[in-house]
């Protein structure tokens, strides 16, 4: 397997320097050259196998020829056996056919675990087996950074540094990334919002001279693998709900776009997926451009759910990559167009075909918290702010009432308490029993101005296990 970048001038790559590379030379996102497809037949054959083999075989062809099956499957079964469900992605019906997904039962209570735990263990094992050691920055807007840092916790080759908004995540998100205490292990809260923590990453990719040679690794969604992972539980879910003898639609609560893009990837890979829905809230760049072809910047504002506080979306160029006939330089001057103007359109044949699998909405806080108390009544569960809201979305942008609708649960509710608060229902929620001490941890982070340059002579201070790089 080759991956080559959206802008189409970068190197192909195979499935290891991917790994490593995150964000492409030419300022691009590495996508697969060619994408796997399945047969109805094989998929069928899927169906009843234990969580961790389906994801073998689906995620085998992408790193095949860089890792052996042996060790691709012992790292599977490693990664998901550390989760607290034996079903892993269990569904829990909401009415007669309406599903949640429940993506929260791995160490950090977020979907990023999926990801993000199997990320950890396959660094560890490129890293040993080349001998490197490399840097870790990202950005988080709440749950990538506890993942991540969970993730990679233990890697003996990895220092890592995860930016988020000073006091614009939720306490349980702020304490499961500070609490975790390691030599390799730095938090840095940026005084600004989640795009600019985004920013410096980018930038830092851009020019990796103030790391005096040593390699930079992306976590963020812009790294191949974590798309990769994310594929698998659409065929997990779809398969326990009669795929693919029928087909399924999914509700997917996002911001960066890459849970959903990952979606797309298993419909084009031969999943019967009939509907994807962009499910967001006010920050709406996505249902911008779903319902208007409009895709431009604004203000951004604080929301009952923070994961979604995002103005640009980073995956979105691989959509649009593959809406412009996977032309690298056409794609490239319509980004360089986004970057000098802050918006775009594309042209009206290429929306259309967008909209033929995609529907989207963008969910008010208080039709989120309105939600929040309608399902705890009709059904005693409780959501967190962001599946809420893919609720909402699903609601009132089905297409098919036959057709299985499943909602991505994305975070356990106990993370986002002000908004369950504000639902009123009344119900106290319990940290699970690995974090029943979480308030009492202590606490170790570095608040840093709004400055690249502040958080680049930090990292290169802090760098391999506290030694400056």
């Amino acid at each position: 397997m080759r991956y080559i970048s959206t802008r189409g001038n970068a190197p192909a790559l195979n499935f290891e320097d991917v790994l490593l590379a995150g964000l492409a030379s030419d300022g691009g996102l590495y996508v697969p050259e060619n994408l796997p497809r399945f047969t109805q037949e094989e998929i069928a054959s899927w169906a009843g196998l234990p969580y961790h083999e389906l994801a073998f075989r689906v995620m085998r062809p992408f790193v095949e020829g860089s890792i052996s099956d042996t060790d691709f499957k012992q790292i599977l079964e490693e990664t998901y056996g550390a989760f607290a469900h034996s079903a892993i992605a269990p569904l829990r019906q909401l009415n007669g056919n309406e599903w949640v997904m429940e993506l929260f039962h791995g160490p950090t209570l977020a979907f990023k675990d999926f990801a993000l735990q199997l990320l950890g263990r396959l660094l560890d094992h490129i890293l040993l087996k080349r001998g490197e050691r490399v840097v870790i920055i990202g950005a988080t807007s709440g749950d990538t950074g506890s993942a991540a840092i969970e993730g990679c916790r233990r890697c003996e080759n990895v220092d890592i540094f995860i930016l988020h908004p000073h006091q614009r995540v939720s306490e349980v998100q702020r304490r499961q990334m500070t609490t975790i205490l390691g030599e390799n292990i730095h938090n840095i809260a940026i005084e600004g919002n989640f795009d600019d923590c985004q920013e410096m990453v980018k930038a830092s990719f851009a020019d990796q001279s103030f790391l005096k040679g040593t390699r930079l690794v992306a976590v963020n969604s812009i790294n191949w693998a974590r798309i990769m992972a994310q594929i698998v539980y659409y065929f997990h879910a779809a398969l326990q709900l009669g795929a693919p003898a029928r087909s399924v639609a999914f509700s997917v609560p996002t911001g960066n776009f890459g849970d959903i893009f990952a979606g797309y990837l298993a419909r084009n890979m031969g999943l019967p997926v009939s509907q994807l829905v962009v499910a967001t809230n006010r920050n709406d760049i996505l249902h911008r451009f779903m319902s208007g072809n409009q895709y431009f910047k604004e203000t951004l504002h604080a929301s009952l759910s923070p994961s979604m506080d995002i103005m640009v979306s980073s995956n979105f160029e691989r959509l649009l990559f593959d809406l412009h006939g996977r032309n690298g330089v056409a794609l490239a001057e319509l980004m360089s167009t986004f970057k000098a103007t802050g918006k775009l359109s594309v042209e009206e044949d290429r929306w259309v075909e967008a909209r033929k699998l995609f529907d989207s909405l963008a969910v008010s806080d208080e039709d989120t918290c309105a939600t929040i108390a309608d399902v705890f009544k009709r059904t005693g569960e409780v959501l967190d702010p962001h599946t809420a809201i893919g609720v909402k979305a699903a609601r009132e942008c089905r297409r098919n009432l036959s057709t299985p609708m499943v909602v991505l649960g994305t975070a356990h509710p106990v993370k986002f308490p002000d908004a369950v608060e504000k639902a009123g229902i009344g119900k106290a929620l319990e940290l699970p029993a690995h974090l029943s001490d979480l308030f009492q941890r202590e606490e170790r982070c570095t608040v840093l101005p709004n400055a690249i340059e502040a958080v680049q002579a930090f990292v290169a201070q802090h760098g391999n296990r506290g030694k400056p790089l």
